[in-house]
């Protein structure tokens, strides 16, 4: 399935710019976005609580075949929030880019999913996981503990370039 190339326009008008560029010369291409995803080691995720009130915590991320994933104990309060809520926005940069995606995410439960995400995690971060019954587990370390893995569908993202004054958004609904 070939993937939908996301819609590209300014995030201001000339009415509400300053003093943030409108000339759409400056528009960044998704593209960078996507390099910037991809070397991405660690970003930043924000989910809501039951109440409302936020929770942002760093986690590692894999960018592959266009799909962001990310992984965490199913214990941890960012996945808690995801069981409840699965908006969520990533937040990560790199010299070039400030990026900000908004997003849904959905736990990957197909033992076949969850094998071939493990394998991707170890092949980017050397991070070895073992997929029993449906779940993965961290080998390298006691018990061993289970994590959960992640796929977040992009609904829209922000881009700022590194002078601070230019402005992009990008949509994929």
């Amino acid at each position: 399935m070939t993937k939908k190339e996301p819609t590209t326009d300014l995030l201001f008008s000339e009415a509400d710019a300053t003093p943030f560029s409108t000339d759409e010369k400056t528009l960044k291409p998704w593209a960078q976005a996507q390099k910037c995803l991809e070397a991405a080691a660690r970003v930043w995720i924000t989910t809501v609580r039951q109440d409302g009130r936020p929770h942002t915590a760093p986690v590692l991320l894999l960018w592959r075949d266009d799909t962001a994933y990310v992984t965490s104990r199913p214990s941890a309060r960012k996945a808690r929030n995801l069981l409840d809520n699965e908006h969520c926005t990533i937040v990560t940069n790199d010299a070039d880019l400030d990026l900000t995606v908004e997003g849904v995410a959905t736990r990957i439960t197909g033992a076949d999913e969850l094998e071939r995400v493990a394998g991707a995690f170890k092949e980017k971060y050397g991070w070895p996981f073992a997929v029993r019954e449906g779940k993965a587990y961290d080998e390298s370390l006691p018990g061993p503990p289970e994590y959960a893995f992640w796929e977040v569908k992009f609904t829209k993202a922000f881009g700022y370039g590194p002078e601070g004054n230019t402005a992009t958004r990008w949509g994929f609904e």
